[in-house]
């Protein structure tokens, strides 16, 4: 029996790229190079499945009107970047990768809490360059963590996950806004006060963390007003997605003092960055890390293989979003 034909956007460890290898007919990237939109479009046009990751833009243009794909099992967790209504009217089906990135992304997510508040990025720079010279009581100043409030857009897995670490670790206060109502269960072991809006969380944290998809209905959710609100001695925290921040608003406010710093992973327009970011010292700027482990990255491949498999078994596959 013909095996499914599968392509694959970006390369993947090693070990996930063999186990599709062996199980289906694989077309690897080579080159590693991003699929251009028309590239894309021949993709969907010829294969049975396409494996994209995050950074692969599809829209209903790139779907086209007859795609031969039947699913689009994404890498990552994360699905803004698949026009999934599209998807649906094309009898596409969509699965992504949840719960094996979460410990990483929170990791990463206090990570940058650390490295801003304790002014890490600059720190190192000052010595890489030579400039240091020596320990002095006023030389680089900067936040504690500990017993600070930390507020969180968003309450799903990471989120959570980022909760624990700061609350059982650094002993801080947590405060969030999730859009719909999380219950008792879903944050026992946390001791969290639930927000009616994201303005209430911006007004009472030290620490902003965003946990909420990307999206047209999260599109710039934290804007120039929403950035005044949070004072001159907060941080906001981006592992999110990088449309959720307006970065031109960003970069006005850390330059001119409304907040005190920001720890980024994620950028609108990624590679690309907002002008002004790369001259500002009290933003910590790290390129897209939140799931790069090797454990994390073979076990989101894992899970891929996983949907895959159960798809053309005709099963349904365990992580289907559409």
């Amino acid at each position: 029996m013909t095996r499914p034909r599968l392509i694959v956007t970006r390369r993947w460890p090693a070990e996930v790229e063999r186990e599709l290898a062996e199980r289906f007919d694989v077309r690897l990237n080579a080159d590693d190079h991003p699929f251009t939109r028309d590239e894309m479009r021949a993709a969907l046009a010829s294969c049975d499945a396409l494996l994209p990751t995050v950074s692969d833009r599809i829209d209903a243009d790139v779907l086209g009107a007859a795609p031969s794909a039947k699913l689009i099992a994404n890498y990552g967790v994360g699905f803004s970047h698949i026009d999934i209504d599209a998807a649906r009217a094309r009898g596409i089906a969509v699965t992504n990768t949840p719960d094996v990135l979460t410990d990483c992304t929170a990791d990463l997510a206090i990570t940058l809490m650390l490295m801003v508040a304790r002014r890490a990025g600059e720190g190192e720079r000052e010595v890489r360059s030579g400039n240091w010279t020596g320990w002095r009581p006023t030389h680089m100043i900067g936040t504690k963590l500990s017993g600070k409030t930390l507020g969180l857009i968003g309450m799903g897995r990471i989120a959570r996950a980022v909760a624990m670490r700061a609350q059982h670790g650094f002993g801080m206060k947590i405060v969030f806004f999730n859009r719909s109502r999380v219950g008792a269960d879903a944050l026992a072991g946390l001791d969290a006060h639930q927000c009616d809006s994201v303005e209430e969380v911006l007004a009472q944290a030290d620490f902003v963390s965003l946990h909420c998809p990307g999206g047209a209905a999260t599109r710039h959710l934290i804007n120039r007003e929403r950035l005044a609100l949070m004072g001159p001695d907060a941080f906001l925290i981006n592992t999110a997605r990088g449309e959720v921040v307006d970065e031109a608003a960003l970069v006005d406010a850390l330059r001119d003092g409304t907040i005190a710093g920001a720890g980024l992973d994620v950028f609108e327009a990624e590679p690309k960055l907002s002008e002004g970011l790369l001259s500002l010292e009290n933003v910590v700027l790290l390129p897209h890390l939140g799931s790069a482990t090797r454990e994390t990255r073979v076990g989101m491949g894992m899970r891929v293989l996983d949907n895959v498999e159960a798809f053309f078994a005709g099963r349904t596959p365990p992580d289907r979003v559409a």
